[in-house]
């Protein structure tokens, strides 16, 4: 490392923060793109075919990683704490505003799903600080907000499946897919910038799918000439998680 209140040592310092603060920004994006479907299902009070699983999903994926940037668990990470407590509180009033207007076996289900979401983050916390003492602490919820990252891949490998059987981008929208390409590239530098490798092997791998993706946006789009409407989380709400027959599973950012 560099010596501390050398130049080289403040260039670096703001080169992580800037990564930092992109990443921010860039998930701040990914968190407000569910906005138009919402804004739908407010007005016909109805969640019609929409499914809440991607939510919840990325709620207890939020929530997990949140944990990890706090400083009882971490140090000097907290901008990966800040972008994740915003993305709780965005899937938090999406999970509340779709239990509020699902029909009572959704109304049920979900609301089932959101205090077992609750339930298992205390126990994470509870566990983690009990049971290991700092460095131990940081590795066990450092282990499971990779695993929650790495299970929320199964929406840009879906996308990109979809799009070559479809040979079409209609739920593959460029600024979409650009947002999560930067965001995931902004926390692949943080976590480099911080030699942690819970944040930029994730990471990493979002980057790379990100480029996939927009490899792919260029190939069909200029094959078919037509240009996305839709919105990738919004687009992806219809769709049901992967389950034990295989159905596809839907996005968190």
């Amino acid at each position: 490392m560099f010596p501390t209140g050398s130049s080289s040592s403040n260039v670096y310092s703001a080169c992580t923060d800037a990564a930092g603060i992109a990443g921010n920004i860039f998930a701040f994006v990914l968190f407000v793109s569910p906005i138009p479907t919402f804004r739908r299902i407010i007005k016909n009070r109805s969640t019609e075919q929409f499914s809440g699983m991607p939510y919840i999903y990325s709620l207890l994926n939020c929530l997990i990683c949140l944990w990890y940037g706090m400083p009882l668990v971490s140090h000097g990470i907290i901008l990966l704490a800040t972008v994740n407590s915003i993305g709780a509180t965005f899937q938090l009033v999406y999970v509340t505003i779709f239990i509020i207007y699902a029909e009572k076996a959704k109304k049920v289900r979900m609301s089932g799903l959101l205090l077992a979401v609750i339930g298992l983050f205390t126990i994470i916390v509870f566990v983690s600080m009990r049971q290991f003492d700092p460095p131990a602490r940081q590795f066990f919820v450092g282990c499971l907000s990779v695993a929650s990252l790495i299970s929320m891949f199964a929406s840009p490998l879906f996308i990109i499946n979809l799009v070559i059987r479809t040979k079409s981008v209609e739920y593959m929208p460029f600024h979409l897919s650009l947002s999560t390409l930067l965001m995931s590239l902004s926390f692949f530098a943080y976590g480099m910038f911080k030699y942690d490798p819970f944040i930029y092997v994730p990471n990493g791998i979002g980057a790379v799918l990100g480029v996939v993706q927009l490899a792919l946006y260029s190939f069909y789009s200029s094959m078919s000439g037509e240009d996305s409407i839709d919105t990738l989380i919004g687009s992806y709400a219809r769709i049901k998680p992967l389950g034990k027959k295989g159905k596809a599973a839907s996005q968190l950012p």
